[in-house]
């Protein structure tokens, strides 16, 4: 695979330019939303190995797509652990969570 070319890249930056961001969990975060934090990652991952959309991960999901963009877009604000749970236990329903 060659590195992209000139145009290509420019192509790259400008949707970049427009993308929203994914929040980073700060330094002082409360076990709480390091726990939501984890939860949304599942879905990152899920999306990366099963290599589908978002749109089609909802629809198998049930749920709204904007709202699965939230999850992995680390909204965690927007989320109770409760609601990351049952989402998450949607995506695996053999979820294991340990508490330490």
């Amino acid at each position: 695979m060659a590195f992209p070319n000139e145009k290509e890249l420019k192509k790259i930056r400008e949707s970049l330019a427009k993308a929203e961001p994914s929040y980073l969990l700060p330094e002082d975060a409360t076990k709480a939303d390091k726990l939501k934090y984890v939860l949304c990652q599942k879905f990152v991952v899920y999306l990366l190995e099963h290599k589908i959309s978002q749109a089609d991960l909802a629809r198998r999901l049930d749920m709204d797509t904007a709202r699965l963009n939230e999850i992995v877009k680390y909204k965690i604000d927007l989320f109770t652990v409760d609601k990351l749970i049952d989402f998450a236990q949607r995506l695996d329903p053999n979820l294991e969570i340990n508490v330490a």
